[in-house]
This record gives structure tokens, sequence and C-alpha cells, in this order.
């Protein structure tokens, strides 16, 4: 029923002397700071008609759209103010209506962002699209929290996995990056801390380090490190919130050379 709506709705709107030309920009918004945007990214948000936006999105970037029609459809934990079909719905609908919409997702769009499936739903409408890459929470709040995911001699690679799949459970690809000597990030994870420690414990890695970013680039960022033994009692002490990145492995011990390196600086 809704596909033939905008089956209906594309074809009305070929009809209509009011033309408008339907375009799609997926941008990735990047961690939250609104500074760590690309350029190409703010130019895209300041030329929108429409703007839909995650949860993840800083609001402050809308600021740069005051005239676009801004369309909340974010999902958090145990809320989704949108099924997926919903959004790929708007996202076309608006397109015919108003014609240039922009796509906003937290991070990069292609990372755990279901990005390319909304382009599929888009093009299969003849509908333009652009993809505008974003600053990806997997790396870049490891370092903004003085922590590099790779480090000559010590993490030649990385895994990016998301701690949690679509239906709620438990990411079973975790297990191939248990006893890698790369480093690990996990996003979307921080509910399933229990399970990923008990992971490593069973692998004899209870002494692995294990850091965990909780509102990476933003002024309420923090910070817990500790062993993958003892770092549940530590956010659990720290009330550590979603979002959060949990990175794993040896470069988590850099971020203290990191820290005195700064205050060696600073105290110049």
């Amino acid at each position: 029923m809704k596909q033939r709506y905008l089956e209906s709705l594309k074809s009305n709107q070929m009809r209509s002397s009011n033309i408008v030309n339907p375009k799609v920009t997926l941008v990735g918004a990047g961690p939250g700071d609104v500074d760590l945007i690309t350029v190409k990214g703010l130019k895209s948000i300041k030329t929108a008609n429409v703007i839909l936006y995650d949860a993840l999105v800083n609001e402050e970037l809308l600021k740069n759209a005051p005239n676009a029609k801004h369309i909340f459809v974010g999902k958090r934990k145990g809320f989704k103010s949108f099924s997926q079909e919903d959004i790929n719905l708007l996202i076309v609908e608006n397109a015919f209506k108003y014609g240039n919409v922009v796509r906003l997702k937290g991070g990069d769009s292609f990372v755990f962002g279901r990005g390319f499936e909304e382009l599929q739903y888009v093009e299969a409408f003849g509908v333009k699209t652009d993809v505008v890459p974003g600053i990806s929470s997997s790396i870049s709040v490891p370092a903004l929290a003085g922590i590099p995911v790779t480090h000559r001699n010590l993490s030649n690679s990385f895994y990016v996995l998301t701690g949690t799949l679509s239906d709620g459970s438990f990411n079973p690809e975790i297990r191939n990056a248990v006893n890698s000597n790369s480093t690990v990030v996990i996003l979307m994870g921080l509910s399933k801390i229990a399970d990923i420690c008990q992971l490593y414990k069973e692998n004899s890695r209870g002494g692995t380090s294990i850091a965990v970013v909780s509102n990476g680039s933003l002024s309420s960022q923090v910070t817990v490190k500790g062993l993958i033994s003892n770092i549940e009692n530590k956010i659990y002490n720290k009330k550590i919130k979603t979002p959060a990145v949990i990175l794993i492995g040896d470069v988590v011990d850099l971020q203290n050379k990191y820290d005195s390196i700064l205050t060696e600086v600073l105290n110049k």
C-alpha cells in the first residue's frame, strides 16, 4: 500500500506544472561535536529543503538550515520514533514534495547506519542520490580520548564491530576478535558489556586493557579505563551512559603516555 502511494506521488509530481527535482543526500554528521562535520556536509545542510535527522545528530547543526523542514526520525535503545520502513517512506515522500532532502545520520552513514539500505530504497523510485561521508566515531572518539587504534609494533590493525545486532542480540562475530592482537572497537555495545567481558574471561584474557568512552567529542565526554576483569564495576560506579565506544587492546595503555606528554607541555 505504501509502495503504491509513493508511485502515485511520483506520477503526480511528474504531471505537475510545479516542477520539483527530487534529490536525497546522505550526510554523515560526525561523532557529535558540530565542528566535526565535513565542509561538504555543512554545505548540503545549508541548501536542504528538508532534513531527516537521527538521535545521535547534534541538533545545533539544524540551525544552519533555519528555513528547512526538520523531521526527527531517531532510534535509540528501547525507543523508535519511526520504523525503518517509515523512515524510507518519509525520505522518498519529502523528496517528491519538496525536492532537496538531506538524510542526516550520526558518524558515518555506512558504518552501522543503514545508509546504503536507505539509498537503495530511494534509488528504486528514480530519485537522484549523493553521499557525503562523515567522521566515524569508531576512529574519532578513540583519538579524542588520546587512544590510537593502531600503533607501530603494538597494533597493526583494528576491528570495528557492533555489540548489538538489529534484533537486540549479542554480536557473535566478537568471538573472532577476542584472541587477536588487533585493537577491538565496539560500537553500540555498552548494554552488552557483561557478555563482552565474559567472552574475554572465558578465553583467559581477563587482564586485557579496555576503555569505555561516553559522549565522545562533546564537552561531557568521559573516559573510563580498566581491565576486562574490573571494567564493569568501574563503568557502573561512574554511571556511564550511551552513546559509548568500547576499546579493547594494548593501545588503551598509551593514553597514560599521552596524558603525561600533554601535562608536560602545558606545564612548560
